[in-house]
Order: C-alpha cells, then sequence, then structure tokens
C-alpha cells in the first residue's frame, strides 16, 4: 500500500468516525477534538514505550506499541488533511531538510 492509499483509508475511517459522531452526539468531532484525541494516543504510547524501557509492566505490549504508533499515524494523516497539509510533500521536505542539516555537520 503506497501513502497515498493510506491516507484515503485514514479519511474514510475519519468518515466512519464522523457518522458515528453525529448519530450519538448530533456533531462531529472538531479539528481541536481530533488533536486531543491525538495528544491521548500519544499518552498511550509513552506508557508502551515505558513497558518496553522496562519501567512499567504491560502484557501484550508489542502488539499495543504496534496499535498506538498506527493510532498515532492516522491522527497525523486526519489532522494534516483537516488543516490542508500535504503531509507526503512535508515530510519530503523535511527530511531533505534535516539530512541537509546533518550531513553539513
Amino acid at each position: 500500500m503506497d501513502f497515498k492509499q493510506l491516507q484515503d483509508r485514514a479519511l474514510r475511517i475519519r468518515q466512519m468516525y464522523s457518522e458515528v459522531e453525529m448519530k450519538k452526539y448530533g456533531k462531529e468531532w472538531t479539528c481541536e477534538q481530533i488533536v486531543q484525541g491525538f495528544v491521548s494516543d500519544v499518552g498511550d504510547l509513552v506508557k508502551f514505550v515505558m513497558s518496553k524501557e522496562g519501567v512499567r509492566e504491560t502484557e501484550d505490549v508489542d502488539k499495543k506499541l504496534a496499535h498506538e504508533l498506527s493510532n498515532c499515524l492516522w491522527s497525523i494523516l486526519v489532522i494534516a488533511n483537516k488543516f490542508g497539509v500535504n503531509i507526503e510533500k512535508s515530510f519530503l521536505e523535511t527530511m531533505n531538510e534535516i539530512e541537509t542539516r546533518i550531513s553539513a555537520k
């Protein structure tokens, strides 16, 4: 699956969430609420990294870590789309900038 397919899939899943939110709350989450959900996922990610580093105990930590990384990627793809950011282009540009800066040292 290429990057565009990943992003399209993430946006289809977000649309499904929007439909559930409309039925349940009468409105869909705002961009701010989506970012707040992402922050919550990052908090969970930190806990699983701590488990991998041996300072917390978590059953099935590898599976949970992979799941949370995927949740975070999903959130980033959705947030980028919500704010009109071409995340693939931006990622490549940012990596080029970092590579150039590191190579210069």
